[in-house]
């Protein structure tokens, strides 16, 4: 794998609108490169950084190839866009990550098949595409279980707990009747993630695992860095090193596991693109997701992934970013809001992160 670095002042495609697309577009001004934002709404939050923008929806395919005419590169903010938006575009320009990256991670099944291909640990699970094969699944995986949506799930939408079998035509309801899988319950001590960064030269570097806290099913807080020993912490990162590895992607890879209480790690999702549980980067590592995010996809050198302290952040949901008077007043708080007009339960406006020395040195 091996093209020239796109230089600075390029124009980077990017897919998706909001907070993600805000802050690597941020990221990427800071290298000397232009974002051009592709995405349905207006004044959205990533074309409020930016000068270049096209309103339309994905599947506009005469806004598609301006798009791809007036940006040297294309990626995406998230895995939700459809596959023919990304395959239509990599005829015209590169894509990174690719489309074959995207279609395993933006399908549940497809995520779960590959992972397992690729020797993970995971939750049981049976694919449960017709509300008829959702019986011999929950003969198969028992209960209590997990009903989730193969595609557009995020934030504990389009998933349902199934207690036991007389709950699953109201999970299936609950979730659209929609094609999903089916996951057994598991008894976890806690969420953790590692981000992985693989450049266009194969090389790949981890930020270190950290800890996930949800509330309402999105997540509220992590904790950096997350509580293992060493080996442990060694073999998440190993485990993000090798699937990013396997997809071949180039950009950054969001690895979500589960941390049983007899020491296992559980993948659990995959996101090809900077993710929620990595902001904390942004003010205590040498090097953040978005600016590595921008490196990786741009061919640059990959930057250091150096922890420079330990940290909390929290993201503020809903009526929460109207505290940011007293959290801008709080000494050593990095506020972060994300320009959306309109506060919504569940909604994320923003994110604070708090920093305090090195544990362990």
């Amino acid at each position: 794998m091996s093209a020239a670095p796109l230089p600075p002042g390029s124009t980077i495609g990017m897919l998706g609108d909001g907070q993600l697309g805000r802050m690597t577009a941020l990221a990427a001004a800071r290298l000397g490169y232009r974002c051009h934002v592709f995405g349905p709404e207006p004044d959205s939050p990533a074309a409020q950084v930016t000068n270049r923008s096209t309103l339309s929806s994905y599947g506009d395919r005469e806004a598609l190839a301006r798009f791809a005419e007036a940006v040297e590169l294309v990626t995406y903010e998230f895995e939700n866009i459809p596959l023919e938006t990304a395959a239509f575009l990599a005829e015209r320009v590169p894509v990174r990550p690719g489309p074959a990256a995207l279609a395993v991670c933006q399908d549940r099944l497809a995520e779960k098949e590959f992972g397992a291909a690729q020797g993970s640990d995971l939750a049981p699970y049976r694919a449960a595409p017709t509300a008829a094969a959702l019986e011999p699944a929950l003969d198969a995986i028992g209960t209590p279980a997990v009903l989730k949506s193969t595609r557009m799930g995020y934030d504990g939408k389009a998933q349902a707990m199934i207690a036991a079998p007389a709950d699953a035509a109201a999970a299936l309801a609950r979730i659209g009747a929609r094609p999903a899988v089916l996951e057994g319950f598991v008894a976890y001590d806690f969420e953790l993630s590692v981000i992985a960064a693989r450049g266009l030269d194969g090389k790949t570097v981890c930020y270190p695992p950290v800890e996930n806290r949800h509330r309402d099913h999105i997540l509220a807080e992590t904790i950096v860095p997350a509580p293992l020993p060493p080996a442990a912490a060694a073999g998440a990162e190993a485990i993000a090193r090798r699937l990013a590895e396997a997809l071949d992607l180039v950009g950054l890879l969001a690895v979500e596991m589960f941390h049983t209480a007899d020491g296992r790690l559980l993948v659990n999702e995959l996101a090809p693109r900077p993710h929620n549980s990595g902001h904390w980067t942004q003010d205590a590592c040498a090097t953040d997701q978005f600016e590595q995010f921008v490196r990786a996809i741009c061919g640059l050198p990959l930057g250091s992934v150096e922890r420079l302290g330990d940290a909390a952040m929290s993201n503020l949901i809903g009526d929460e970013a109207e505290r940011w008077p007293e959290i801008l007043a709080e000494p050593g708080a990095r506020l972060h809001l994300y320009g959306k007009a309109e506060a919504r339960p569940g909604r994320k406006m923003g994110h604070v992160t708090r920093l305090t020395p090195r544990r362990d040195g």
